[in-house]
């Protein structure tokens, strides 16, 4: 039901439902801007929460779907996908490519499709996490609908 989402949280809604992927938005009642207060808020371990991080690479957006338990290696990372360099995106920039707000980034309901890098080390947890859209909502996901949601790349991250 999507009476009681954001409109944001909607187009992500509608986009998992286009992916198959059936897993409901949750609403938490106080934010989960982080991986850490989005674990403790779902009681999963931390590296279950896919957080959704926007870099910019080569003048383009790059979405890194990564582990909350890992931090991403932006050298080691631009050498594994052959890419100059790749910086976190400013708010805006953000914003602009997805959007959604930092916080909040879901993996999917973009105005247009982002290249994806999918952190291998989310494939050890039987149920992910992700945004909805919006600091206050999340939804579950395993790794392979993750995966092909994105059509991300799969690597590591760290």
């Amino acid at each position: 039901m999507t009476s009681n989402l954001s409109p944001r949280s909607v187009l992500v809604h509608d986009a998992l439902r286009a992916s198959g992927i059936g897993g409901e938005i949750v609403t938490l009642p106080d934010a989960a801007s982080t991986a850490a207060l989005a674990a403790a808020a779902l009681g999963v371990e931390v590296g279950a929460i896919a957080n959704s991080l926007v870099f910019w690479s080569d003048g383009e957006p790059l979405l890194v779907m990564t582990s909350g338990a890992h931090r991403v290696d932006t050298a080691a990372l631009a050498t594994r996908l052959g890419r100059a360099s790749i910086v976190r995106a400013t708010p805006e920039q953000v914003r602009a490519a997805t959007g959604q707000a930092i916080g909040g980034v879901a993996p999917t309901g973009h105005p247009a499709p982002l290249p994806t890098v999918v952190d291998e080390a989310l494939a050890a947890f039987p149920e992910l996490w992700a945004a909805g859209g919006t600091p206050h909502t999340v939804f579950p996901l395993t790794y392979a609908e993750l995966v092909a949601l994105t059509g991300g790349t799969i690597a590591r991250v760290d």
